[in-house]
């Protein structure tokens, strides 16, 4: 039997505008709204990532984070 689809969780998120933008691209392809597609990747983050990739873009993400922040 499948999983019950159910949102219990609302937070507020900040998010880049090309991350949001991203992230409503991926859901329009995938015809989800904007929480399930997030919902799918947190889900199936470890199948959706790639092993040697991630450690590599994160530490990217993360030295240009300050000055994207001003």
């Amino acid at each position: 039997m499948p999983k019950r689809f159910r949102l219990t969780r609302h937070f507020p998120v900040s998010m880049t505008e090309d991350g949001y933008r991203r992230l409503k691209r991926f859901a329009s392809d995938s015809g989800l709204d904007e929480g399930e597609a997030l919902s799918f990747l947190f889900e199936n983050f470890d199948s959706v990532t790639h092993d040697e990739n991630l450690p590599h873009r994160l530490r990217i993400f993360n030295a240009e984070l300050d000055a994207r922040k001003r």
